[in-house]
């Protein structure tokens, strides 16, 4: 079952995957892709229901004209869904999982913790980008993905510092003992510098699940 979204002028896809009572588990995409048409193994185990969301310019949700994607359009679409569910558990792929970091900052109280894992547009373009860089963008490509979605998300800046900032907002706030879990074998600048400032350790995908799904009703 797919409910549609209003995000300005986009509509958005939030796939619900598995029905119950209880906090629901929000799956993020990696840059490229979409989400699960059916529930996956790694989320089985979650006691609640279960809602995966197609990003602007993937799967089922709108492609706006002339790209411009940012991964704070990225966040927002994620917020959106978030303000429908009430409050989630999130898993975020690649990119998801950098903008999952972002949500639990921007809304430490409705994100009951986010795991992060390896997948695609998890680095992004690095630090900094010193020099203007102009993607060449192939509009013959099927979509979606959009590729303007692929060329600006895959070359977007993410300094240490930025996803720190967000990274504390969620210690600070969210009441959890661990607001975030690295799960990722690949671990990115901006991804070292939270963990160096939290002390966090790379953790079992397993058994963040787990301490997630124990935590009390918000």
């Amino acid at each position: 079952m797919i409910a549609y979204l209003r995000h300005n002028r986009i509509r958005l896809a939030l796939h619900q995957l598995k029905d119950g009572d209880g906090r629901a588990l929000l799956l993020l995409h990696g840059l490229g892709e979409r989400s699960p048409a059916t529930l996956p193994a790694m989320a089985a185990a979650w006691p609640g229901p279960v809602h995966a969301l197609d990003f602007t310019g993937h799967g089922a949700s709108d492609i706006p004209t002339g790209g411009g994607y940012t991964c704070e359009v990225m966040m927002a679409d994620a917020d959106t869904a978030l303000a429908h569910l009430g409050c989630a558990t999130i898993v975020g792929r690649g990119l998801g999982a950098y903008v999952g970091l972002m949500l639990a900052g921007g809304r430490p109280k409705q994100v009951r913790g986010v795991i992060l894992l390896d997948g695609p547009g998890l680095a992004g373009g690095g630090t900094a980008t010193s020099n203007p860089y102009i993607p060449v963008v192939d509009i013959a490509q099927p979509a979606p993905p959009d590729p303007y979605a692929i060329a600006d998300l895959a070359t977007d800046a993410r300094p240490p510092s930025y996803a720190s900032n967000y990274a504390m907002l969620a210690s600070q706030h969210s009441g959890l003992e661990r607001p975030i879990t690295v799960c990722t074998r690949e671990v990115p600048e901006w991804l070292m510098a939270t963990m160096n400032l939290l002390s966090l350790e790379q953790t079992g995908y397993g058994e963040a699940l787990q301490e997630y799904a124990a935590l009390p009703a918000a």
